[in-house]
């Protein structure tokens, strides 16, 4: 199978992805084979590329794959040969922490990560284990389908933890493939939303997608909001979120890896204001999401590349120069 391997770390304009043939992989026991029809792309794999986020190499990288169950491992149940499945970020946990046994299987002390800690969908096929795949909603292609995978959910849990009331006002800072996935669940919230990113295509995306204003990063759009999510990996964007939250207002980080945060006044946070970061997500909150996606159409922006363009689709990322969520097609 061809795949796309990341070897030694580095800026992703080097094209730090080689692309190379392997064998295709056995299924140990707990573990299915799929044959890999569509990969997103995600801004954690550019920070794995890049060795912000550190990951033993060499690695395939990749954690938005849908594909089709081709070999199933011993004492897979509940999986059947031929069945469109799709992995995510959490490729297993340890199950006996005591997060796990308190249903915060995101916090997991031993987790391991899809194209961090085990290889991903950046390939032909992949193995992933069993417990931890996603039967994905109807009337979306597989191409539509890899975004929902981790930019979907991970920005369905961020809106939970930013307690965005319902009907409320919802600031979303940086708008990418996770955002404008976002604001479309904020919308079936009945929430009004506000999106602030430095892109006039992506703010003229997210008119396109129903919010009640869009400008930069700084702008005022001359109302307070309840609650906020930075999808931004810049630490200054929190203390300018801060300022527009109303009081008792949440802002979360939707970031694996930031800049440092600035410091900053003690009035931007007083009257109860919240930040919290979003740490990965459950299997739970994949099946609630996918739920919703499936009774609430979404419309799910893609700019797909062949799967030896990784490097190109992982620079124009960084760049800021997808609309909505690249994803690679094998």
């Amino acid at each position: 199978m061809r795949r796309m391997v990341l070897r030694e770390a580095g800026p992703a304009e080097d094209r730090r992805l080689f692309e190379d043939e392997a064998e295709l992989p056995e299924p140990p026991p707990g573990q299915v084979r799929l044959r890999v029809l569509a990969c997103g792309v995600c801004r954690t794999d550019l920070h794995i590329v890049e060795g912000e986020l550190a990951a033993p190499l060499p690695r395939v990288p990749g954690h938005q794959a849908v594909g089709i169950v081709e070999v199933l491992g011993p004492d897979v149940g509940d999986v059947s040969i031929g069945e469109r499945l799709g992995v995510g970020w959490l490729a297993s946990t340890c199950g006996g922490c005591r997060y796990c046994a308190a249903g915060r299987e995101n916090l997991c002390e031993a987790p391991r990560f899809t194209g961090r800690d085990v290889d991903g969908g950046y390939a032909g096929s992949m193995l992933a284990d069993a417990r931890f795949v996603y039967r994905l909603p109807d009337g979306y292609s597989d191409v539509e389908c890899a975004p929902l995978l981790c930019a979907g959910i991970i920005g369905y849990r961020a809106l939970k933890l930013s307690a965005a009331p319902r009907g409320g006002k919802v600031g979303l800072f940086g708008f990418g493939a996770s955002a404008h996935l976002t604001i479309q669940v904020a919308k079936a919230w009945g929430c009004e939303t506000f999106v602030f990113t430095r892109e006039p295509g992506h703010q003229q995306l997210a008119r396109e997608l129903g919010a009640a204003w869009a400008g930069g990063l700084e702008d005022d759009p001359g109302v307070a909001l309840d609650a906020a999510v930075s999808f931004a990996p810049v630490g200054w964007i929190v203390p300018v979120a801060l300022a527009r939250l109303e009081r008792g207002g949440t802002l979360a980080i939707n970031a694996v890896h930031a800049s440092d945060i600035p410091s900053f006044p003690y009035e931007r946070i007083y009257w109860e204001r919240t930040v919290r970061s979003v740490a990965n997500f459950t299997r739970d909150d994949a099946r609630e999401f996918l739920a919703l996606a499936a009774d609430v159409r979404l419309r799910i922006e893609t700019e797909t590349f062949p799967l030896a363009r990784a490097n190109e689709a992982l620079v124009r990322l960084k760049r800021g120069e997808v609309r909505g969520a690249a994803v690679l097609v094998p």
